[in-house]
């Protein structure tokens, strides 16, 4: 090899150095609150541009104190678990961004509104106020962002609201712990006897990206609400790409209206602990990876076993079938009217070597007095299933399949009747499903 080819080869060499060594410390900005935040840098450049000035970004940790009002002109980062305690108001403006850190397991993001205190989070058509991910680019005054789609879940937590309302817990206990806490943080607690608590007002909310993992197969709701009670107002709620289910009411007595879910990880609306309250105007699309548009029990414990849940002028599809799963199982115990159910299943319970019924689904909807009615519902099946002989997984009876004469007399208790449900137009101008075209 001549001298010019051996130089040419040391030149080569020493570039490929470079290059490899660029690669593995490559620069660029590695906040993601930043305009050009660069997923793949290692290390910080210097160059990160915001359209949001950093003094305009407010870090939240821990727990509030003394009332505060978090403003439209500033954008909020969720660290941890943010608890407003006992005594306390939380006031958010309309049109304020809120954005939860990354983290999973205790780091988990969240706020929590403890049992005593108060949220008043109330936006407007034009300026809804808005909780996701810290890696969302959304934008002070902007409605979406445009680097994270429905598939993004997982990101952060979501919003937990604990009241004093009853509930219906295992073992006839009648506090409990929400589940996404740990039990040693006593902030979780939620459950009582005032039916009227009051924990404030939540409107015109657009929860985005969330549900992330605090344990094996745990995760966090997009909206939790723990023994809420009817003094609380709930309205214009969208849940949107949440890793868990999306609305998931523990007992309680609050009533919420015009809720849109869509594209969650397991549940768009989930009741549990005998809720006895109204939802009203729902609209809940299943995703690729979603499992029932509803899953709805009854009481778990010995009391509070007569609170009375109403479902009403609701919409469950599935985005790419237009049908979705409805799951009415253990003991649950109200009334369904005017909703397009798609597949309406309903659980029936055996014991005695698969011969009695248990007061399931099935009893309460096929009983002399049914505790479980469907009003001018429209679906497109009914499916009748079993649980196992004892709730135990190894002795299931008939198969899953539903016993003899249980499937007909479940289908004569449920007329299929046309639902006119919801019109997704109040949620179109403000919701992140309606500006990015997937209502």
């Amino acid at each position: 090899m001549n001298w010019n080819s051996k130089k040419f080869w040391v030149v080569a060499m020493v570039i490929a150095t470079g290059l490899s060594t660029t690669s593995c410390n490559r620069e660029g900005c590695t906040d993601p609150l930043a305009n050009n935040y660069n997923e793949k840098a290692k290390k910080d450049d210097g160059n990160c541009t915001y359209d949001v000035i950093e003094t305009q970004i407010v870090t939240k940790a821990g727990a509030i104190t003394s009332n505060e009002t978090w403003t439209s002109d500033k954008m909020y980062k969720l660290v941890g678990k943010v608890v407003v305690d006992a005594g306390v108001t939380l006031t958010i403006q309309p049109g304020t961004i809120i954005k939860g850190e990354q983290g999973t397991g205790t780091l988990a993001s969240a706020l929590v509104v403890a049992q005593g205190g108060k949220i008043n989070a109330v936006g407007t058509a034009s300026q809804p106020i808005i909780f996701t991910s810290i890696l969302d680019n959304i934008q002070i005054g902007g409605l979406t962002g445009t680097n994270l789609s429905e598939t993004d879940q997982g990101l952060w937590g979501g919003i937990i609201v604990l009241g004093y309302a009853p509930i219906s817990a295992a073992d006839g206990d009648v506090l409990s712990q929400i589940e996404g806490v740990p039990v040693s943080d006593a902030f979780g607690a939620f459950g009582g006897n005032d039916a009227a608590d009051n924990s404030g007002s939540l409107a015109y909310i657009s929860i985005r990206h969330g549900g992330a993992l605090i344990g094996a197969g745990n995760e966090i709701n997009g909206l939790t609400l723990g023994g809420v009670g009817s003094g609380t107002s709930i309205s214009n709620i969208e849940v949107v790409a949440n890793l868990d289910d999306g609305v998931e009411f523990f007992g309680g007595t609050v009533n919420a209206s015009n809720i849109l879910v869509g594209f969650h990880g397991d549940d768009g609306i989930d009741i549990d602990m005998n809720y006895s309250g109204t939802v009203s105007d729902f609209y809940v699309i299943n995703g690729d990876n979603s499992d029932e548009a509803l899953e709805i029990d009854g009481p778990e414990g010995i009391t509070y076993v007569d609170g009375m849940f109403t479902l009403q002028n609701g919409i469950c599809i599935d985005y790419l079938s237009n049908a979705a799963r409805c799951d009415f199982k253990s003991k649950a115990q109200g009334t369904v009217n005017n909703v397009w159910l798609g597949e309406a299943k309903i659980r029936a319970s055996y014991q005695n070597d698969c011969v009695d019924s248990k007061t399931d689904a099935f009893m309460h909807l096929t009983d002399a007095t049914p505790k479980l009615s469907f009003v001018s519902c429209e679906f497109s099946s009914i499916l009748v299933y079993t649980a196992s002989q004892n709730d135990a997984q190894d002795s299931d009876c008939y198969n899953g399949l539903a016993a003899p004469g249980d499937q007909a007399a479940a289908e004569n208790a449920m007329s299929l009747e046309t639902a006119n449900g919801v019109s997704t137009s109040t949620f179109a101008p403000w919701t992140w499903s309606g500006v990015n075209g997937k209502l």
